[in-house]
């Protein structure tokens, strides 16, 4: 299976430390959205997407590399986050991104998120939130996610 994982990891590394530890169980390059080579991507068997959330939202410049890829048939993919804040049942901050990814071809086998370190402003007098975050119970969740999306695609190829 050859995989790559698209990150975008800009204020502590929380995202980053994740997609690693992902990387490592897939065996796949981590990258940023500019580093990318887009016509690249089809060669891929699996593609993750992931970045910190920022009032909800995934990272603008994950979101626009996304929106700037081709629409075209093309092989599994999954999205992943960390946030301070936990996903609400009501209004999933991985939704908009998941349909995003799939209107340009991927077929999106599954989501993983977990808590990370965040100093967005109304956090920042008290230093921040989720301090440690990930830890090690997280990149241990993130690790076990990977194996599965491992064993999900291997059993489909």
């Amino acid at each position: 299976m050859k995989a790559i994982i698209v990150c975008t990891s800009v204020s502590h590394g929380n995202t980053q430390r994740v997609a690693e530890v992902m990387g490592q169980v897939l065996r796949a390059t981590v990258v940023a959205p500019d580093q990318v080579d887009v016509a690249g991507l089809a060669s891929y068997d699996l593609v993750g997407f992931g970045s910190g959330i920022f009032l909800g939202a995934f990272h603008a410049q994950l979101r626009e590399f996304v929106q700037a890829l081709p629409q075209e048939p093309r092989h599994k993919a999954f999205v992943f986050a960390t946030s301070g804040l936990p996903e609400a049942r009501f209004q999933r901050f991985s939704r908009p991104l998941v349909r995003l990814v799939e209107r340009k071809g991927f077929e999106v086998v599954d989501t993983f998120s977990c808590r990370g370190f965040d100093t967005w402003l109304p956090f920042k007098p008290v230093g921040g939130i989720q301090k440690g975050r990930p830890n090690a119970a997280d990149l241990g969740a993130a690790h076990t996610f990977a194996e599965g999306l491992r064993a999900r695609i291997a059993a489909t190829s």
